[in-house]
């Protein structure tokens, strides 16, 4: 008996590593902005669509679109801190800081000049 619960405890261990490997591979996010600095977005669900769709429920307010996807990755949204229904930039990138600043980049060259991040999202390993 002493030689099955070694073996037990290795299987219980091989099975919790592939089971926690499939649930970050299943990682799926997506990012929504709208008109006036609307926003949402979602990250860790199984499918793209399902991300894709519990963003936009979340961006509340007019035109609010999809505007990219993360697997993997994270997003970031910009907006002019003192016109906020004017320039925006939104941007993804493998590491947070660099979607960040491609956010606030953008932000600047659509004419903003008091850009600031209004929204961050990375799904399980962004």
């Amino acid at each position: 008996m002493s030689h099955l619960s070694p073996t037990c405890a290795r299987v219980a261990v091989a099975a919790g590593l592939l089971i926690g490997s499939i649930a970050v591979s299943w990682a799926a996010g997506a990012m929504a902005v709208g008109a006036c600095a609307a926003y949402g977005y979602a990250y860790d669900f199984k499918q793209l669509t399902d991300a894709r769709s519990a963003a936009l429920a979340k961006c509340v307010g007019s035109k609010c679109k999809v505007v990219g996807v993360m697997q993997h990755a994270c997003g970031a949204f910009a907006i002019d801190g003192h016109k906020p229904c004017g320039p925006a930039g939104y941007a993804f990138a493998a590491q947070l800081a660099q979607a960040e600043n491609l956010a606030l980049q953008y932000c600047y060259q659509y004419g903003g000049r008091d850009c600031v991040i209004r929204a961050f999202a990375c799904d399980a390993k962004g």
